[in-house]
């Protein structure tokens, strides 16, 4: 064929050239005991990446010919992963916690102040309660969460099924927590019953991760809270019981600083002395009452305060 002066491929006799077809492409469905042919696409650039010279070792040891970056690499453990397991070197397993309550189905903990409830960011934020959980119990899942400096009791789920009910169970306002906190200065009531703060809360982004109270693109967040005692010594403190009505990120810490009264030992939200009167947050999730995700029962752990 040859080029015509109107651009068309023509034949040397004048006609047109035939255009080829497109051959259809072939689907061949594997059969269970065979594995389906590569296409010839992705055997060229197989055969293309194989004349590339190897990569540099990334670290010492590391192979030359043929090595993958990938290879024998380690997946860190994530909270709420079935079977996740702790780091190498980390010794998590070693590590014990406070079990309350287990059966085939969930697990209740009862976890210290200090201790991270799921992983953070960085290697010195992997010790946390839901990786020494995991290294005991592989199936167990994260449902929920308390701050770092919280203590009290918290639930896992034991498989993906429990994991949905509780879940589900949370986000309907089922599950029944207390908290107890100990807060700066004399809180009066109006009376005996329950009060409640009604503020809504939202991420201070140029801050974080602090909340504030703001009224145009905060979340409703509702709080219920009683006097439970009074303490004059050594400065004026006030004993609280409290009940979350929503579960925003640092509600309770900040709708009580929000009345006047933060919680002593709050390294985020108390005043340099307030802060300086406890060596940790004084607040303890001491109640926890939800019906059990197979059964049905009601169940129902308490947990002292350790203040």
């Amino acid at each position: 064929a040859v080029l015509a002066a109107d651009g068309a491929r023509r034949t040397r006799a004048g006609r047109p050239a035939r255009t080829a077809r497109p051959r259809p492409v072939r689907r061949v469905r594997p059969t269970p005991d065979s594995k389906p042919p590569a296409p010839r696409a992705l055997a060229a650039r197989n055969a293309a990446r194989n004349l590339l010279p190897p990569r540099p070792p990334s670290r010492p040891g590391a192979a030359l010919a043929g090595a993958s970056r990938w290879r024998n690499r380690r997946l860190r453990p994530r909270a709420g992963v079935a079977g996740a397991r702790p780091r190498p070197g980390n010794k998590l397993a070693t590590m014990d916690f406070n079990l309350v309550f287990a059966d085939d189905h969930l697990l209740v903990l009862d976890k210290p102040a200090g201790l991270h409830a799921v992983p953070g960011r960085g290697d010195d934020k992997q010790d946390c309660l839901s990786a020494r959980v995991q290294a005991v119990y592989p199936d167990a899942l994260v449902v929920h969460r308390l701050d770092r400096d919280t203590s009290g009791l918290l639930v896992m789920a034991r498989g993906l099924s429990v994991q949905r009910s509780l879940n589900r169970a949370f986000s309907e306002r089922q599950v029944h927590k207390r908290y107890v906190a100990l807060v700066d200065g004399r809180l009066t009531a109006p009376g005996d019953d329950w009060n409640v703060i009604h503020l809504p809360l939202c991420l201070d982004w140029p801050n974080r991760p602090l909340h504030i109270v703001d009224t145009q693109h905060g979340k409703p967040s509702t709080t219920r809270w009683r006097v439970l005692d009074h303490v004059d010594s050594p400065a004026p403190a006030t004993r609280v019981d409290l009940e979350p009505i929503t579960g925003r990120s640092h509600q309770l810490r900040v709708h009580l600083k929000a009345i006047g009264h933060p919680i002593l030992g709050d390294s985020l939200y108390a005043s340099p002395e307030a802060r300086a009167r406890a060596d940790r947050l004084l607040l303890h999730a001491y109640e926890l009452a939800f019906a059990h995700p197979v059964s049905g029962a009601a169940l129902r752990f308490t947990s002292p305060a350790p203040f």
